[in-house]
């Protein structure tokens, strides 16, 4: 079936930045460096989007954009992936002629937990459809929940590797805030009193 054309445009659009980071990188504009933390920065926008679709939600008291949103949430986590996966493909390039290298940094813990949560990124992109929610059934929502501690472990790789990790700090901060949120919607103590309210 083909996708509408509401989510061909998103997908573009999820797709300018990787485009500009290439051709930028190809002709010589930008670094090796900057171009790893690029492609960093923008895997966690993305997750930061994922998360924020719920709490969005909520707070719009479900207006039609954020439904929207919560439609098309999937694609922004695959546009997460395919970031890191594109972070990853560069280093990968980068260091191919030294593969004892590699192997040596992975074992260093800020890349060991870069290596983790890029492991279960891949899980749960690949999931990201239709035929895993139909086949996982309940399971499929309990294993899109590993998206948080997924995302606090790219926030360890931010902080622990990068130059100058404040904006890791800062990503890291909007992401507690938001997971904060959702315990605090979950909390007995945020459920309307059915019966005092004469609802029960």
């Amino acid at each position: 079936m083909r996708p509408p054309p509401s989510q061909l445009l998103l997908w573009g659009l999820l797709a300018l930045p990787a485009a500009a980071i290439l051709v930028r990188y190809v002709t010589g504009a930008i670094t090796y460096g900057e171009v790893i933390h690029l492609t960093g920065e923008w895997s966690v926008r993305w997750l930061v989007a994922v998360l924020a679709v719920t709490p969005l939600r909520w707070v719009s008291r479900g207006a039609g954009w954020a439904q929207w949103l919560v439609r098309r949430r999937r694609d922004l986590g695959v546009a997460a992936f395919a970031y890191a996966l594109l972070h990853l493909v560069v280093y990968l390039e980068r260091k191919s002629a030294m593969p004892v290298l590699i192997v040596r940094e992975a074992a260093d813990p800020g890349m060991a937990v870069g290596w983790l949560a890029f492991v279960l990124f891949a899980l749960l992109a690949v999931t990201s459809n239709d035929a895993s929610v139909r086949l996982l059934k309940r399971g499929w929502k309990a294993l899109h929940r590993w998206v948080y501690p997924a995302t606090a472990l790219v926030i360890a790789h931010w902080v622990m590797t990068a130059f100058d990790p404040l904006w890791g700090w800062i990503y890291g901060a909007v992401v507690a805030a938001l997971g904060a949120a959702r315990l605090l919607r979950q909390s007995p103590r945020a459920k309307p009193d059915r019966v005092r309210d004469g609802a029960g």
